[in-house]
């Protein structure tokens, strides 16, 4: 029997670092909850108090680690920031308990939902699915993930974000419609959750344009902090 080899050198797995700890934690997913503070719901659009949560996806090397520049992409005239909070997943399963979900997270890191605008917006015109706007190369970029039982389960604290010094987000875990434990609740009854899934929680208002040359600068109190470079 030969051993089976691939037809070419697979890919690297996307990895993402853990605070305290030379281990790394390995992503599987990336799901990221669509329109989760009112604020943001309504720049957007949209009512707040008639739509249940909804997810989109993007893939697992759409990461950019903490310290990375992050690459303005093609086909675009508008990217647009949006600042929030990451659940990392340490085990998963399907149809959890609200209950028990905090259970199932690992960790919490800090993350940008990336977004190219200008298609996006035509995607939703045309009633097409979002990857073109949403899922392109380094469009997630996240931080190192401080582990839950070093900090807890934070379900308050500021969500801010700052473009060349100026603040241009800010907003509170508390302001989520759907909280942590309902998301993956929620989110487990439409797919088997696995460890290593990262849940991209939703973002505040305030989201705008950036440009080559732009440095951003976001937070969660409480977890932590990314820097991200436009080039």
């Amino acid at each position: 029997m030969h051993q089976n080899e691939f037809v070419f050198e697979p890919l690297p797995q996307p990895t993402l670092r853990v605070i305290g700890s030379d281990k790394l934690f390995p992503v599987h997913r990336i799901y990221c909850v669509g329109r989760n503070y009112a604020d943001h719901a309504i720049e957007m659009g949209h009512d707040p108090d008639r739509e249940p949560p909804f997810f989109f996806q993007k893939n697992p090397d759409c990461l950019l680690t903490d310290g990375r520049d992050f690459p303005y992409p093609s086909a675009t005239k508008d990217v647009h920031f949006e600042m929030e909070m990451v659940v990392a997943l340490g085990k998963g399963g399907s149809d959890i308990a609200t209950e028990n979900a905090l259970d199932h997270v690992f960790g919490y890191a800090v993350g940008l939902d990336m977004t190219r605008r200008d298609l996006q917006g035509e995607a939703k015109k045309l009633g097409r699915p979002w990857e073109v706007g949403k899922a392109f190369e380094a469009s997630a970029p996240c931080s190192a993930v401080v582990p839950a039982t070093h900090i807890g389960h934070p379900a308050k604290g500021a969500v801010w974000l700052k473009v060349n010094g100026a603040e241009r987000q800010r907003g509170d875990l508390d302001q989520m419609i759907w909280k942590v434990p309902e998301t993956i609740g929620y989110l487990s009854t439409l797919f088997t959750l696995q460890a290593g899934d990262l849940i991209y929680t939703g973002t505040p208002a305030g989201v705008g344009a950036i440009l080559p040359g732009d440095e951003m600068i976001g937070g969660v109190d409480g977890i932590g902090e990314i820097r991200v470079r436009v080039v």
